[in-house]
């Protein structure tokens, strides 16, 4: 795709299955790629490096944000404040007019038709408001006990390829391990035989006698396709216990994991690949487990489950053990890096990945010869130093302060209107990104005053 250097390049969760060197190699060519970039993706240091725009698809909407993935957690909760107060706007009028509706039965009997009308009307609005839905993940563990996974001088072969090579790990209690390295080295092996499923060829793997394993699968099990959504989940439980010591239906454990009840009965098939992966998820965590072994968790999941999928690991009171190749991710959740290096070669390291990548990145430049004074370029004329504005400059200046009144008056006009937006939301997004772009403008001519006011 990249050879063909297309005018518009159209990406579907391109980081997926790519190791971490490939995904920052492809960062970097993207970033200063020269035709139009249109992605999906759910990787979030990856969008806040190489998109300027967000495009969000909410309850069948496109809700539009400039700047990258930054720029859009501001501005998302910017507009949801400013929803959400005018949804209490519409809330608290609705129930004036219904009060006066309710009067006018008892006093006249019949009502003056526009404001029956404006009632029908703002009735309307107030039922439109959408609840935003709040993925919950407080499920109830197994106890654990003090002793998990141990593996002593552990030796593994697959294909004629060593895994591991006389390797010693123990695995506490509340460890978080993120498991990272490139494609191939044998991180899924490595949790296949965590999970017993590979024998070693040599060592010892100790297992507690109290340990429960959830094994997330980079792949989903074989699903029955035509097997409803709630008998899928009936078939592990009829009710689930909460962290709290309450119980929930599987019905109800759904809606928390946002499948509307319209959702219950239909058939696997019809889900798509993110929602079969949040109902995997679903059953795995409904199982139990006290100790986690997640392969690759944030494919396909989108960013909300990822957000609260890091809460809950936060929160767990077991191990969890995670390969993943998503820096956002293993930055949030692990407290120490295996890096898998190929052929039998595992780092130990405590850092976070994205400082672990840059301290190998200045290790390479370290290792890089320098040059010698004689092989540096010709040493460049020092410029003169600057003392007056030039004539153009001196004809900007007569003019900057107006330009900025103006700016300020026009961004006054904007914040005023948005404040007295009740319910069109298309409008009040048109708006958000008009206060935006004055916003930047003026203060880029407030720099550009400072910077001439030195010469003035």
């Amino acid at each position: 795709m990249l050879i063909q250097e297309p005018d518009l390049l159209i990406l579907d969760e391109p980081t997926n299955h790519l190791d971490f060197q490939m995904i920052e190699w492809l960062e970097a060519y993207l970033a200063s790629y020269r035709g139009a970039l249109l992605m999906v993706t759910h990787d979030r240091y990856f969008l806040d490096r190489v998109s300027n725009q967000i495009v969000e698809l909410e309850n069948g909407k496109l809700n539009h944000y400039p700047g990258n993935y930054q720029k859009y957690i501001e501005l998302k909760a910017e507009r949801e404040e400013t929803e959400a107060r005018m949804a209490h706007k519409e809330k608290q009028l609705y129930k004036q007019e219904l009060a006066w509706m309710r009067a006018g039965v008892q006093a006249r009997g019949t009502k003056q038709e526009a404001r029956k009308s404006r009632f029908a009307k703002i009735e309307e609005q107030v039922k439109s408001h959408q609840v935003k839905s709040e993925l919950e993940l407080n499920l109830a563990g197994s106890r654990l006990g003090k002793k998990v996974l141990e593996l002593k001088e552990a030796s593994k072969k697959m294909d004629d390829k060593t895994i591991l090579d006389q390797f010693n790990l123990l695995v506490q209690q509340t460890d978080r391990i993120g498991i990272t390295g490139v494609n191939g080295s044998g991180k899924t092996t490595f949790l296949n035989i965590l999970d017993q499923q590979y024998d070693l060829d040599s060592g010892i793997l100790s297992i507690g006698e109290t340990v429960k394993i959830g094994y997330y699968k980079q792949i989903n099990e074989e699903f029955e396709e035509d097997k409803r959504v709630i008998t899928y989940l009936r078939e592990i439980a009829e009710e689930v216990k909460l962290a709290d010591g309450t119980s929930v239906s599987v019905s109800q454990l759904l809606e928390r994991f946002l499948f509307n009840r319209s959702m219950h009965g239909a058939p696997i098939h019809s889900l798509s690949g993110g929602e079969k992966r949040r109902l995997y998820l679903l059953k795995i965590l409904m199982q139990q487990p006290n100790v986690l072994l997640l392969d690759e968790p944030t494919n396909d999941l989108d960013v909300q489950t990822l957000t609260i999928l890091e809460e809950y690991i936060e929160e767990f009171p077991g191990a969890v053990i995670a390969v993943s190749h998503d820096r956002y991710f293993l930055d949030k959740i692990a407290s120490k890096l295996l890096i898998f290096h190929g052929n039998g070669q595992i780092e130990e390291s405590y850092s976070k990945l994205s400082e672990y990548l840059d301290e190998q990145q200045d290790k390479v430049q370290e290792s890089q010869p320098k040059k010698s004074v004689s092989q540096t370029e010709p040493k460049k004329k020092e410029k003169k130093e600057k003392t007056s504005l030039t004539y153009m400059e001196r004809k900007e200046w007569e003019t900057i302060e107006s330009e900025i009144e103006i700016l300020e008056t026009k961004l006054e006009s904007v914040e005023e209107e948005i404040s007295l937006i009740v319910s069109n939301y298309g409008k009040l997004n048109e708006l958000t990104m008009k206060q935006n772009e004055l916003t930047k403008q003026l203060e880029e001519k407030y720099a550009r005053w400072e910077y001439l006011a030195e010469f003035a």
